[in-house]
């Protein structure tokens, strides 16, 4: 099957250029992907979410939040299944961006760095 055969995004014909602006764009398409063919959610469940997003007032114009809106779709979609709440989804969100700032710069950014998880706060 074909990527537009599946529904996934592709670039234009005979464009050679990078599908994602940025690699943080890369992996969360990749967490869709993945999350859908695991069942999830189907596809048809995805582009429901994922329009209504894009659809949202302040949204982009030019589409260029188009992968935050992909996140928050992704977000939406995973708190109507119960899989994971704003909440949870806040605080793994945080605990990242502390793991971040502890994190000497050039290093991998690990979970295991923030500091909070080891002052059992």
């Amino acid at each position: 099957m074909s990527r537009h055969e599946a529904g996934l995004p592709v670039g234009p014909e005979g464009v050679d250029a990078p599908v994602f602006a940025e690699p943080w764009q890369a992996e969360a398409f990749a967490i869709v992907v993945a999350l859908h063919e695991r069942g999830l959610f189907t596809w048809a469940e995805w582009a429901e979410r994922l329009s209504a997003e894009v659809k949202k007032p302040g949204a982009a114009a030019d589409g260029s939040d188009y992968y935050e809106r992909w996140l928050a779709a992704l977000e939406r979609l995973m708190a109507e299944k119960g899989f994971a709440g704003r909440d949870e989804v806040d605080a793994v969100a945080a605990a990242w961006e502390r793991a971040a700032h502890a994190t000497p710069h050039g290093q991998p950014i690990l979970l295991e760095n923030d500091p909070k998880k080891h002052s059992g706060l």
